[in-house]
């Protein structure tokens, strides 16, 4: 199937099956879900994939972690390479400039962006800002998102899913996709799921899929539901 549009693999085992070869490139896309449904580590993944074809990513987290405490738990998963780790792979604490000045976040990330050039970034989770933003979250994410199209970054917006909805809607808005990760109780116990709710310029498979998380890291079975 042809597009017109580029597309950049995600280095997710089953994902880029589901939407024609990758994420469209450059695009935004809300990557949403409750507690342990794996977003931290597909995000993950997603920057390791980008500094073993030597393009540079930027993690910006919105927790205030030491950045010990991040490798100590991400080092378990065969895709961290160490080397690419400051570097290839550059963690940026956001948590302070949110607390103090959470008007000049978009600033303090275009800053960032404009000095390390990435063409992968994760801002995890997004959700957070909302929450000091307030009224003028809508009008940030809008912002933020053309901001990073028009730099030629793919970034992945992690969402914290809120018991009485299916994904964080002011950051669906803005979103170029929607993959929705969920974590559900069947016959067989707790499963993991993803699910593409939204992918624009895309055929994309739809429907909930199983996956799973090991030492390889994310994985997701396209053919079963």
């Amino acid at each position: 199937m042809t597009t017109d549009f580029a597309r950049v693999a995600s280095g997710i085992p089953g994902l880029d099956e589901m939407i024609e070869g990758g994420f469209p490139f450059p695009s935004t896309i809300l990557l949403a879900g409750s507690t342990g449904t794996g977003k931290t580590t597909l995000a993950l993944q997603f920057l390791f994939e980008g500094a073993k074809r030597d393009e540079q990513g930027l993690y910006f987290s919105t927790f205030s972690e030491p950045t010990e405490w991040v490798l100590r738990f991400t080092s378990r998963y065969s895709f961290v390479d160490q080397k690419f780790l400051g570097n290839k792979v550059k963690y940026i604490d956001l948590a302070s400039v949110i607390k103090s000045q959470p008007h000049r976040v978009l600033y303090y990330i275009e800053n960032q962006i404009a000095e390390h050039n990435p063409q992968r970034v994760v801002i995890d989770p997004i959700t957070i800002i909302g929450t000091l933003l307030g009224a003028n979250y809508r009008e940030f994410l809008y912002e933020l998102s053309s901001s990073l199209k028009s730099k030629n970054a793919i970034a992945l917006l992690t969402g914290e899913v809120k018991p009485t909805e299916d994904y964080p809607l002011e950051v669906a808005y803005t979103a170029d996709g929607v993959i929705l990760l969920s974590y559900i109780m069947n016959e067989n116990g707790r499963r993991r799921y993803l699910e593409v709710l939204k992918m624009r310029g895309s055929e994309h498979i739809t429907g909930r899929h199983m996956s799973d998380i090991s030492r390889n890291g994310y994985s997701v079975q396209a053919g079963l539901g």
